[in-house]
């Protein structure tokens, strides 16, 4: 069994998945209404046990933990891998680090929703203060080409940056919160946008557990955040220190 989760938006996902078999998967996930706080301190740690036991999945049969490496918030990140890292040394399993832009594209794979159009898929994080963090992979028969070079490397950039991104890109599925919240610049750059209330957009650690499923384990101090800019409490007091 891989145990995967993802603190890096504010919603806070678990799941299991059973890579042999059926394939199996189970996720437990909560989901903060829009504007309120994320409740990753107090809700991870018990959903996991939960998940654990309503499951009655032992430790023993763990295999590996994927745990979200953003980009996202900083204080998401910092509780996600800590505690990743906590339980890969308490329980010695393999940890993954699995990049949440590309576990959000990777929902796309095969969905009913995804259309069949779609060329190319984009995952949008809000990333807040006016930009989003942005990645984009082209799709091939459905799939993510990963024998690739994405077509849009992770960054995070501001509006209209984001729609002269996208603008080269057609046929684009733009999916996650951030395409919720950057909708109009995706549209009008012709991307295709799924209805707000769609699980495209959606983190899931189902899709952690899928990606790492093909990749190796790493010691727990080799999986690292990816911020892709600097921590808020930092620029502000960069700028602080200009004035």
């Amino acid at each position: 069994m891989i145990l995967g989760f993802d603190t890096a938006t504010s919603a806070t996902t678990v799941a299991l998945w059973d890579p042999a078999g059926a394939q199996t998967a189970h996720e437990a996930r909560d989901d903060p209404a829009r504007l309120e706080r994320p409740r990753h301190t107090t809700r991870l740690l018990p959903m996991i046990a939960e998940l654990l036991d309503r499951t009655q999945t032992g430790w023993k049969q763990i295999e590996r933990i994927a745990v979200g490496v953003g980009p996202g918030t900083f204080t998401g990140l910092r509780i996600g891998i800590a505690t990743a890292r906590g339980l890969s040394r308490a329980r010695e399993i393999p940890l993954v680090g699995i990049s949440t832009l590309e576990s959000l594209a990777a929902g796309a794979q095969l969905h009913p929703d995804t259309p069949a159009a779609a060329g190319a898929v984009v995952a949008v994080i809000d990333a807040r203060r006016g930009e989003a963090f942005v990645a984009g992979w082209r799709l091939v028969d459905r799939l993510l080409d990963r024998e690739h070079p994405p077509l849009l490397a992770p960054r995070a950039l501001g509006p209209d940056a984001l729609g002269a991104q996208i603008s080269g890109l057609a046929g684009a599925l733009a999916v996650g919160d951030g395409a919720i919240e950057f909708r109009q610049v995706l549209e009008r750059s012709g991307a295709l946008v799924p209805q707000d209330a769609c699980a495209l957009h959606r983190v899931s650690a189902i899709n952690h557990c899928r990606l790492a499923s093909h990749r190796r384990g790493s010691a727990p101090d080799q999986v690292r955040p990816e911020y892709l800019r600097v921590p808020d409490a930092e620029s502000a007091a960069r700028a602080t220190g200009q004035r």
